[in-house]
């Protein structure tokens, strides 16, 4: 009797682990992605319905600070500084707050992120950018809270919200120009010397050509404007690879005086070991 108990038990645990009964959410979680010029901007939000209820001054009130959403917090993040209002808003990610009003909402960039529904305790502080904009009355009811980002050019988008009857719309501008400029100039300007000092390790560690890897480190020496000791560990190591002893003593010797300054004694004590192996 008592083996048939457990059995039993077991069973009943394997189901109650394994069995999870799903319903839909009242309110589903949706996820926008867009990029906009070269910035990628993302929300996160729950999206509840009106479901015969009467919405905005009703179920969320005018003049009070709402969630935006259902839930959690409802998160927009920016993957570059924008602008709005001629005000920057940094690079970052924000709860979206919002103030319902008759004729205006306030749109509010909240920089705590970790509250469900509405902050505790409400800190001005921690808005990082407030802007208001018109409510547009609209001719067909909304029935699902909807946040979209639209109005799309390379400079520039809108962050539209919309449940009802009620539309509101903020524009939000993008540094497109300056990141293509950048990616332009980074681009013609030919690698870094981190990309050549990582190229160079890429070829002593794997055996691969040792000649290919001495010119890339060369190079990565070459363009640094204050040459880090492990680019010169590399390049003495590379050195004795190719059976340049007397090279890579002079650049380890090197190396220790950098890792000194850098105040790193694990690349000194290594640059001394390998000194006296290649001084034998």
């Amino acid at each position: 009797m008592k083996r048939v108990l457990i059995v039993l038990f077991l069973v009943v645990s394997h189901f109650s682990v394994e069995a999870q009964v799903r319903i839909p959410e009242m309110s589903p979680n949706a996820v926008v992605k867009q990029v906009v010029g070269l910035t990628d901007v993302e929300i996160v939000y729950s999206r509840p319905s009106a479901r015969g209820r009467s919405v905005l001054g009703n179920l969320v009130p005018f003049g009070q600070l709402w969630r935006t959403g259902a839930n959690e917090n409802t998160i927009i993040s920016f993957s570059d500084d924008v602008v709005i209002n001629g005000k920057t808003l940094k690079k970052g990610k924000y709860a979206l707050y919002t103030i319902p009003n008759v004729q205006s909402w306030d749109i509010l960039f909240y920089t705590a992120t970790d509250n469900w529904g509405n902050p505790k305790e409400y800190d001005e502080e921690k808005v990082a950018l407030k802007a208001t904009v018109n409510d547009e009355a609209l001719t067909k009811p909304v029935e699902t809270f909807t946040i979209a980002i639209n109005n799309l050019t390379t400079n520039s988008a809108t962050l539209d919200i919309s449940w009802e009857n009620s539309y509101v719309s903020l524009k939000f501008e993008v540094p497109t120009n300056k990141l293509a400029i950048a990616s332009i100039d980074k681009t013609l300007a030919g690698p870094t010397p981190e990309e050549y000092y990582t190229a160079a390790q890429y070829y002593y560690q794997s055996n691969g050509d040792i000649a290919k890897g001495r010119s890339y480190i060369d190079k990565a020496v070459e363009n640094s404007k204050s040459v880090p000791f492990y680019y010169l560990r590399l390049k003495s190591l590379i050195q004795a690879k190719q059976g340049d002893k007397k090279g890579a003593i002079e650049t380890a010797k090197w190396s220790i005086s950098a890792s000194e300054a850098a105040g790193n004694k694990e690349y000194v004590e290594m640059n001394k070991a390998s000194i006296e192996e290649w001084s034998r």
